[in-house]
């Protein structure tokens, strides 16, 4: 089993922000598979299932990610080393994916949370949206929606994103990067 996590905000006004880039690779993979939702209320998400692959949209707002992920990784009894987890990254330019396992949050309260609730040795699908000019600008940029011009390297992002994620339970992590890393303008092999 896999239990793949896109992280983003509930609701239209996040829809499209960079902070929801995960939601959007999930929505991807949903209809690629032809999931079926089966949401419970405990799960504080939504969930869909094809077979031994689940999908998750945490519904608790980023900071409260972990929530969602523990109540669905519990009933399923999915083990921590099958958990993948698709987010933003401010530290990786846009056009640009990587993939880890563990590691620090760096600063992302959606990675802080899942920490927090179920440990760090996961995979990460990292998704570059760029950075702000300072510091001081991070929450109000990740929560921006992106430029009509970035629009379309972002949807390369999340086609890319979405075609490793299924490659997942098949490759090892080496195999992987060198596979589907992407650097900044979206190419592959990068």
């Amino acid at each position: 089993m896999t239990l793949y996590v896109g992280l983003g905000n509930p609701g239209p006004t996040y829809e499209k922000t960079r902070h929801n880039i995960g939601f959007r690779v999930i929505d991807r993979l949903v209809a690629e598979t032809g999931a079926r939702e089966i949401s419970k209320k405990s799960f504080e998400g939504q969930l869909y299932r094809r077979g031994d692959l689940f999908f998750l949209k945490p519904l608790t707002f980023m900071n409260l990610s972990g929530r969602s992920v523990r109540a669905v990784m519990d009933f399923y009894k999915i083990p921590l080393e099958d958990l993948v987890v698709i987010h933003d990254d401010i530290d990786l330019s846009l056009g640009t994916i990587r993939f880890k396992v563990g590691g620090s949050s760096g600063g992302h309260n959606g990675l802080k949370s899942i920490d927090e609730a179920v440990g760090r040795e996961y995979l990460r699908i990292r998704i570059g949206v760029g950075k702000p000019p300072r510091k001081s600008e991070v929450v109000s940029y990740v929560l921006s929606p992106f430029t009509e011009e970035e629009e379309a390297i972002v949807g390369k992002m999340v086609e890319a994103a979405a075609e490793a994620a299924l490659k997942i339970p098949e490759l090892s992590l080496n195999e992987l990067k060198s596979r589907y890393s992407l650097k900044g303008g979206g190419d592959a092999g990068s």
